[in-house]
C-alpha cells in the first residue's frame, strides 16, 4: 500500500510517502536536488515526525529522476562570502543529518545518481547505502575553498577508513559505484533504476525484526564509534535486560515458541 503523507506539503523539497511500515522520502528540488536552509529544516522536522510515528520502522531516501541523488548545497549561497549565511547553513546541515543519523529505525539511501558534497553526507548519515551502476560520489568542497561541514570528514573516515577519506577529501577524488562498493562506501550495487526497488526490499526485511530491538542495537553499534568497548559491553548487557520491559520482547519469544510470525507493537 502506498499512502502519501504530506497532502499539505509541510516539507519543502521533500516528498513523503508511506509504504507499509516504511517511510519513503524523495528529494524534489530539480535539477540537482540541492539543499537550502529551508529544505534542511524540513528534513529535521520530518525525521522528528517519523520518530513519533510508532508504525514506521524504516526510512528510505532517494532523489527524484535518474541523474542526481543530491548535488549538495547550492554554491550560489556562498558566492558573496557572507559568514552569517555560512554559519546558518552549517548549523542546518548539522541538525538535519545528525537527526537522520539518529533516526530510531533503519535508514537506507538509494543513490540513484550523483551524490556530491552534502548529497553524499546525507547518504553517509544513513545506516545503509545502495548505489546504481552510474552513480558517482565525492566530497569536492576543498576544490572551491570550503570543507565538508555536515559530518562528511567524520562519517566518511568511519565508513571507508582514513586513507580513502583523505583521497576523496584532500585530493578531491571522485568515486564510481564499483569503487564505492569495493571500499565499503556503499553496501550494494544495482543496475540503473533499481536502487529504490532494492532499498524497499531491504526495508521490508526490517519489518521482520523487533523495532525496539533494532533501535537499541543501532544505538550500540553507533556508540562503538566514540566509546571504548569496555563501556559499550556494559551498555549492551543493560540494553538486553531493558528489552524485558517491552511488549515486543514478550511477543517475539512467544511467537517463536508458537511457530508463528510476530505482531510487533514497537513498544
Amino acid at each position: 500500500m502506498i499512502e502519501t503523507l504530506d497532502t499539505t506539503t509541510p516539507y519543502p523539497g521533500l516528498r513523503l510517502e508511506r509504504r507499509g511500515h516504511t517511510a519513503l522520502v524523495t528529494l524534489t528540488n530539480p535539477p540537482a536536488h540541492t539543499w537550502t536552509s529551508e529544505r534542511l529544516t524540513a528534513l529535521t522536522r520530518l525525521i522528528g515526525d517519523l520518530n513519533l510515528d510508532r508504525d514506521i520502522y524504516a526510512l528510505v531516501i532517494t532523489g527524484e529522476g535518474n541523474k542526481f541523488f543530491s548535488a549538495g548545497a547550492d554554491l550560489k549561497l556562498f558566492a558573496d562570502g557572507d559568514k552569517g549565511v555560512a554559519a546558518t547553513m552549517a548549523r542546518r546541515f548539522g541538525e538535519a543529518f545528525e537527526a537522520l543519523a539518529a533516526f530510531r529505525g533503519v535508514s537506507i539511501a538509494a543513490i540513484n545518481g550523483y551524490a556530491m558534497g552534502g548529497g553524499l553526507e546525507c547518504a553517509l548519515a544513513c545506516d545503509l547505502r545502495i548505489a546504481e551502476s552510474h552513480a558517482v560520489m565525492a566530497l569536492p568542497e576543498a576544490t572551491v575553498g570550503l570543507l565538508p561541514c555536515a559530518g562528511g570528514t567524520q562519517w566518511l573516515s568511519w565508513t571507508v577508513g582514513e586513507s580513502w577519506a583523505k583521497r576523496m577529501v584532500l585530493l578531491g577524488e571522485r568515486v564510481d559505484a564499483e569503487t564505492a562498493l569495493l571500499i565499503g562506501l556503499v553496501d550494494d550495487l544495482v543496475a540503473k533504476g533499481e536502487s529504490l526497488v532494492r532499498a524497499l526490499q531491504w526495508a521490508e526485511r526490517v519489518q521482520a525484526q523487533s523495532p525496539t530491538s533494532v533501535s537499541a542495537c543501532k544505538r550500540l553499534i553507533q556508540g562503538a564509534r566514540t566509546a571504548p568497548p569496555q563501556s559499550q559491553l556494559v551498555a549492551e548487557r543493560e540494553a538486553f535486560i531493558g528489552l524485558f520491559d517491552t511488549e515486543d520482547q514478550r511477543e517475539g519469544v512467544q511467537a517463536f515458541l508458537g511457530k508463528r510470525s510476530p505482531a510487533w507493537r514497537n513498544g
